[in-house]
């Protein structure tokens, strides 16, 4: 399995002004945005960092996701949630042919936890022996940050402001989260039923 982000967020959608207030940083100098690029780094590590320890997507952007295999032809859970939308379900042989698959063959079934893309009939359309298919969809909660559920928003700006105060700091522990980001977050996290089973 490969999950590939095939869109960024745009650097307009970062709320960089917010966070330099949130840091108390001065202002009206000439050289205020010297530091844009160095406060927008620190506020992507920390999306990129509460995205990988809650399976959620903060701000939409588009994924692929290729498998050899469906874990289960009658459903197929997605890697992340929340999804809000398929573009394209493409198989490929192992000669490289491609198929797009017609999309009432399959549909998004919703859910804050374990999106699944599911089959209109019995079950998925097979994956060829030897190849794979690629699912594209569309993730996040929100397209710009003002749309960001205010909890999770908090939480960039405090672990974004964690990195900032401590970036020359080389003695943290590895997967450090400060106590307030990890409350934060705790609700979102991904419950896991039987194992991790992906249905």
């Amino acid at each position: 399995m490969m999950l590939v982000e095939e869109t960024s967020v745009p650097a307009d959608v970062l709320p960089v002004a917010g966070f330099k207030a949130h840091l108390r940083l001065g202002s009206g100098f000439s050289d205020d945005a010297v530091q844009d690029a160095v406060l927008e780094g620190f506020l992507r590590a920390a999306l990129a960092a509460i995205e990988a320890r809650t399976g959620k997507v903060l701000l939409q952007r588009d994924f692929s996701w290729t498998l050899t295999m469906w874990r289960d032809a009658r459903g197929q859970a997605l890697p992340v949630a929340p999804v809000t939308g398929l573009v394209e379900l493409v198989l490929t042989d192992r000669l490289g042919d491609v198929e797009v698959v017609d999309p009432t063959l399959y549909r998004l079934a919703q859910d804050i936890q374990r999106p699944k893309l599911v089959p209109t009939g019995f079950v998925l359309p097979s994956v060829p022996l030897g190849g794979s298919v690629e699912v594209t969809f569309t993730a996040g909660y929100a397209a710009d940050w003002a749309g960001l559920p205010e909890d999770l928003a908090q939480a960039v700006l405090l672990l974004a402001a964690h990195y900032y105060e401590f970036r020359h700091e080389t003695q943290l522990g590895e997967g450090c989260m400060p106590f307030g980001v990890a409350s934060l977050i705790e609700r979102y996290k991904t419950v896991r039923l039987l194992g991790g089973g992906g249905s």
